[in-house]
C-alpha cells in the first residue's frame, strides 16, 4: 500500500529549520508543464556510503530502469507504439520549433512521458492534444518506414488507421481505470491488463473458481497476469521470464543477480535469489516466499521494490502495476518510526475498533525513514511518500510487514512549495497558519509513519472472508483505514511518552490540513462535471465529509464564508478525534467481514460527488496561485568511475539531466519490448 499524499496537496509554507537538511543551492525545480511540475531530489549520505553498497545501488538502480516498458504496456497496448513515434518526430523535427503546434505537440509528449503512456496518471482520462492530427500526419510523412515502429506485417496506413484514433477520438480508450460500479469496469477500462472481449463478471467468475475460503495462505491470484480469452475460454498469461514481458524481465533478472553479488548479508542474498527464482517461473507461491524473506530482513541498510505489487491501476484491484523503488537507510530519522514500531501492540490493543477485529498478536512490524536512491515503473515520475507491504493480509499477519517513510522525497516537495502563498489563499486564519507553520511538516511525517506502520498492518479479516471481497471499493476503504488509524493516534498522548511529538497540541495542524485537503482544496485536481475517481482522493473526500455530515448537529467541522471566500473551521479538535474512530471502527468491521454493500453505500455517499459551486471556487482560487496539481521527479544519474580493467572504482550521481533529456535517455538505454 502507499501513502500518496504528500506536501504537494496543500504545498504550505513550512518551518524548514525541522527538516533533517537544506542545501540552499540544490535546484529542485526542473520543468512545468500542462498540471504538471517535474521536480529533481537530493540523495543526502550517498557519498557516505561504502563502494559495495554503492555499487549494489547501481545494480539495482539498473533492474528498477529495465522494467520501465512493462508498465508503459500495461498501461496501454499501443502506448509503446506511441512514445517511439512521438518520440522519433520530436528528435528529428526539422521545423519551427516556436510554432504553437509545435509547442502544443511538446506538451503533450511530456504529458504523455509523465503518465507512462496516453492517460493522466492520476485521473486516469485520456489526454487531449491541442495540436492537429493534420500537423501530426505531416510529421509522420517525414519518417522512413523503416523508423516507424510497425509491427510485423503492419503498413504505414494501417498504423496510422490504428493509432490516430487512440491519441485523437476522445471515445477511444477514454479512460484507463474505470471505477464507476455501475458499468462493466474490466470493458470499460483502457488499461492492458485484460484481453479484448473480457468481462467482469467472466474475471470475477473464473478467480473465484481458483480461491479455497478454507485456505490459510492463499496466493495473490491474478497478481502477475494479464486476463484473455482464447477459443472462447478465460485464461491467464503469466509475466514472467518465458512469458509476457519475458525480454524486459530477463534484464531484470541480470542485474538483479549483480546486486546479489555485492549483497549486505546472507538474508538479503536469500530474498533477491527467491525474487529472482518468481520472475523465472511467475509462480505466486515464490513470490510469497520472497515477501516473506523481505519482510523479516530488517538488518540492510539497503533496501528495493521490484516487481507487480500495486493493484491501483486494475478497476478490480487485483493485478500488480510494475513498479520499483531503491532506497538506503535513513539511520537518524529512522529512531522515530522505530519508537512507533516497536509499540505497534499498544496501538493495536487500544485502537477504538471492535476488539474482535484487532489483531492479538501484532508480528513483525518493522519500520523505518528512508532515502530514495531510484524510483521506476509505476513509481515514476509520480510516487509516494509512504510504502507498507506486503499487501497479503496472511503474510502480514504471520510474519509482519515493512514501512518506510521516503523523506528525501517529502522534503523536495516541501523546500519546492516554499512561500508559494497557499496558506494566505486558503487557511482560516493567522493562528491556524502559525500552527501549520510550526508543525505540519512534522505531523505530515508522522502521519506518513502511522499510516504506512501502523494503520495498513492494523486489524484483521475474520476467518474465511476474502481479501478482495470489498471489490472496486477495496483501494479507497483500505487507505481510509489506514489515514484513520493515522489520525486518531497523531492526537494520543501516547507519542510524547514515546518521544516522538513534543506538544500535544501539535496534531491539529494536521487535522487541519486533512479536512481542508479532503472538503476543499484536493478539487483542484479535478476536472469541472467530474466525479472523484482516484481511490486516495476518494478515501480523504470520504473521511472529510462524513466527520463533516456526522459533526454537523454540535458544529465540530464547519465551511465557513469570510470576505466572500470558503473556509474550512474546526471549532473542536477532540470531537473530530472522537469522530474519526468512530468512522474507524466502521471501516475496519466492513473490511473484516467483507462487506461489499457497506462499504459500498459508504464511498457512493461520501467519496465520489463534488459539489459543482464549491468546485469552481477552489479553482478559481487556485488559478490565482499557480500552483500545479500534481508534481514528480526526475531521478539522479548514477556515473561509474572504472580503473583499466573495468572494475567500478566509485559510483557518483548527476543532478544535471533534464526532462526530455532523462526520457529519451530511457527509452535509448532501457527499450526492452520491441520499439
Amino acid at each position: 500500500m502507499k501513502n500518496l499524499l504528500p506536501a504537494m496537496f496543500l504545498a504550505p509554507a513550512l518551518s524548514l529549520q525541522v527538516m533533517a537538511t537544506e542545501n540552499k543551492d540544490f535546484n529542485y525545480h526542473v520543468d512545468n508543464f500542462a498540471d504538471i511540475e517535474v521536480l529533481r531530489y537530493e540523495v543526502p549520505e550517498f557519498n557516505t556510503l561504502t563502494l559495495q553498497q554503492k555499487k549494489m545501488l547501481y545494480y539495482l538502480s539498473q533492474a528498477a530502469q529495465a522494467g520501465r516498458d512493462i508498465i508503459w504496456d500495461q498501461n496501454g497496448k499501443y502506448n509503446l507504439q506511441i512514445r517511439r513515434l512521438l518520440e522519433d518526430i520530436y528528435t528529428g523535427y526539422t521545423g519551427d520549433k516556436d510554432s504553437e503546434e509545435f509547442k502544443a505537440f511538446e506538451k503533450y509528449l511530456k504529458q504523455v512521458w509523465f503518465g507512462n503512456g496516453i492517460h493522466h496518471h492520476y485521473s486516469t482520462d485520456k489526454f487531449t492534444p491541442e495540436f492537429s492530427q493534420a500537423f501530426l500526419e505531416n510529421c509522420i510523412e517525414q519518417i522512413p518506414d523503416s523508423r516507424l515502429p510497425l509491427l510485423e506485417g503492419q503498413t504505414r496506413r494501417q498504423l496510422l488507421d490504428t493509432l490516430l484514433p487512440v491519441i485523437f477520438d476522445p471515445t477511444v480508450m477514454a479512460k484507463r481505470v474505470n471505477q464507476d460500479g455501475t458499468t462493466d469496469v474490466v470493458a470499460t477500462s483502457a488499461n492492458n491488463l485484460y484481453g479484448d472481449g473480457v468481462t467482469q463478471i467472466e474475471v470475477e467468475e473464473y478467480y473465484n473458481k481458483l480461491k479455497n475460503p478454507a485456505d490459510e495462505s492463499p496466493v495473490s491470484y491474478g497478481l502477475n497476469a494479464k486476463v484473455v480469452k482464447e477459443d472462447g475460454k478465460i485464461v491467464e498469461q503469466h509475466y514472467h521470464l518465458n512469458g509476457l514481458y519475458g525480454p524486459a524481465i530477463a534484464k531484470i533478472i541480470y542485474w538483479l543477480d549483480m546486486a546479489k553479488s555485492v549483497a549486505e548479508n546472507d538474508a538479503q542474498r536469500a530474498y533477491i535469489t527467491k525474487l529472482i527464482d518468481y520472475y523465472i517461473t511467475g509462480d505466486l507461491r515464490l513470490f510469497d516466499e520472497y515477501s516473506i524473506l523481505w519482510v523479516e530482513d530488517t538488518d540492510s541498510d539497503i533496501d528495493f521494490v521490484n516487481g507487480f505489487i500495486e493493484s491501483y491501476g486494475d478497476p478490480l484491484g487485483m493485478t500488480g502495476s510494475w513498479e520499483s523503488y531503491v532506497n538506503f537507510k535513513n539511520k537518524e530519522a529512522s529512531a522515530r518510526t522505530e519508537a512507533i514500531s516497536s509499540n505497534a501492540q499498544w496501538f493495536e490493543d487500544h485502537s477504538p475498533v471492535n476488539p474482535t477485529f484487532r489483531k492479538p498478536n501484532v508480528k513483525g512490524v518493522s519500520a523505518k525513514v528512508i532515502t530514495a536512491a531510484i524510483l521506476a515503473g509505476d513509481a515514476y515520475p509520480s510516487t509516494a511518500i509512504g510504502i507498507n507491504l506486503p499487501n497479503t493480509n496472511w503474510i502480514r499477519a504471520a510474519h509482519g510487514s515493512k514501512s518506510v517513510t521516503l523523506e528525501n522525497i517529502t522534503e523536495a516537495y516541501a523546500m519546492a512549495s516554499k512561500g508559494n502563498g497557499f496558506n494566505e489563499e486558503f487557511v482560516i486564519d493567522q493562528p491556524t497558519i502559525d500552527l501549520m507553520d510550526k508543525w505540519l511538516y512534522t505531523t505530515d511525517m508522522l502521519h506518513t509513519d502511522l499510516h504506512e506502520c501502523l494503520g495498513h498492518a492494523s486489524g484483521r479479516l475474520m476467518p474465511g472472508v476474502d481479501q478482495d471481497a470489498l471489490k472496486e471499493n477495496g483501494s479507497t476503504l483500505e487507505e481510509a483505514r489506514a489515514d484513520l488509524f493515522a489520525l486518531y493516534y497523531l492526537a494520543d498522548p501516547k507519542l510524547q511518552e514515546i518521544g516522538v511529538l513534543a506538544d500535544p497540541e501539535a496534531y491539529k495542524a494536521e487535522y487541519y490540513k486533512y479536512m481542508l485537503n479532503g472538503l476543499m482544496t484536493q478539487l483542484n485536481r479535478i476536472e469541472p462535471g467530474k466525479d472523484i475517481e482516484e481511490a486516495h482522493m476518494r478515501n480523504r473526500q470520504l473521511i472529510a465529509q462524513w466527520v463533516l455530515e456526522h459533526g454537523k448537529k454540535d458544529k465540530v467541522v464547519e465551511l465557513v464564508k469570510k470576505n466572500g471566500k470558503t473556509y474550512v473551521k474546526i471549532n473542536d479538535y477532540k470531537k473530530m478525534r472522537e469522530l474519526l474512530g468512530q468512522l474507524l471502527a466502521e471501516i475496519q468491521r466492513i473490511k473484516s467481514e467483507g462487506d461489499y454493500k457497506a462499504g459500498n453505500e459508504l464511498v457512493q455517499k461520501y467519496a465520489v460527488k463534488v459539489d459543482p459551486k464549491l468546485h469552481k471556487e477552489v479553482l478559481d482560487r487556485y488559478a490565482k496561485l499557480d500552483i500545479p496539481p500534481y508534481r514528480g521527479f526526475v531521478n539522479p544519474v548514477y556515473v561509474l568511475t572504472t580503473d583499466d580493467n573495468g572494475e567500478i572504482t566509485d559510483v557518483t550521481l548527476d543532478y544535471t539531466e533534464t526532462y526530455p533529456e532523462q526520457m529519451l535517455r530511457l527509452s535509448r538505454d532501457f527499450t526492452t519490448l520491441g520499439y
